[in-house]
């Protein structure tokens, strides 16, 4: 239960619109667009973005439950099987030398067992698919309003259509979500969402889990160098899943100093890049 809480809190907004690539891929609809062909061609350009496997190097400050709450400044490199990270800084402090060597110790290992950190890293990309997926159902089950084009950017609030009726647990936590939405009117890329769970998710009638109120994502995008990047996520988890376990899966995440990488860069190439 708790993998597909982290799943939905993390994957829904970090990778869907972590795939970084040139302009939009489709032309923006001709006549009296409506907030669905808005965005479905948004997400078809998300979608086609993401399929070109674009790699980059960047920095991250992080602070989440996998950090212990502290900020972390890593350096991370993107290749097919996932990303690899070297911790660099902790508080605003670099890391110790033993500290360092761990990390150094951490990469050689999956260098040189490659296939082994692919695999892991398999239930990973499932997630991330499957989170992709989801949110091709927001112009096909929810309602907008509030739509406004203004300065060639659109803007559009959007709420649950109460004549749909969700099966399995992410769609039943993605359809008591609102929120709000920002799309680049030139390029239809996504610039901003926004969703809030407005209500509590019992599932098995509250005896198997329950997603509060409150829970909420949050993803910013800029576009650089040529490129859509995403540069801020936030999320705020709040869950008890079975044997009344609280789940309170929070994470703040920056981006920066994106540097374009070789698309088919191996994962010891990645290790040697962290390590240098």
């Amino acid at each position: 239960m708790a993998i597909a809480f982290n799943s939905l809190a993390s994957a829904m907004l970090s990778v869907v619109l972590s795939g970084a690539g040139v302009g939009g891929t489709l032309s923006a609809p001709q006549a009296a667009p409506t907030p669905q062909s808005i965005l479905e061609t948004t997400i078809a350009n998300e979608n086609a973005a993401s399929a070109r496997h674009d790699h980059y190097e960047y920095l991250t400050y992080e602070r989440s439950d996998r950090t212990g709450g502290h900020l972390w400044e890593e350096r991370v490199v993107e290749t097919d099987a996932g990303r690899l990270r070297m911790l660099l800084a902790e508080d605003g402090k670099p890391i110790s030398a033993a500290r360092h060597q761990q990390e150094i110790d951490r990469l050689n290992a999956i260098a040189a067992d490659p296939n082994g950190f692919a695999h892991r890293q398999m239930s990973v990309l499932n997630e991330e698919k499957r989170a992709r997926d989801m949110l091709e159902a927001l112009p096909r089950d929810f309602l907008f309003e509030n739509i406004a084009l203004q300065d060639g950017i659109w803007r559009m609030d959007f709420r649950p259509n109460p004549q749909v009726s969700p099966s399995g647990l992410e769609e039943r936590v993605l359809h008591n979500m609102a929120g709000h939405l920002v799309i680049d009117a030139h390029d239809l890329r996504l610039i901003h969402m926004d969703f809030h769970l407005t209500q509590d998710v019992s599932i098995g009638f509250g005896l198997l889990a329950n997603v509060h109120a409150g829970t909420n994502f949050i993803s910013d995008r800029q576009f650089e160098d040529g490129r859509w990047h995403t540069t801020h996520i936030a999320t705020q988890l709040h869950a008890k899943a079975m044997l009344f376990k609280n789940l309170n899966l929070n994470l703040d995440l920056v981006r920066e100093q994106f540097v374009p990488l070789d698309k088919n860069i191996t994962i010891p190439q990645a290790v040697a890049l962290l390590e240098k």
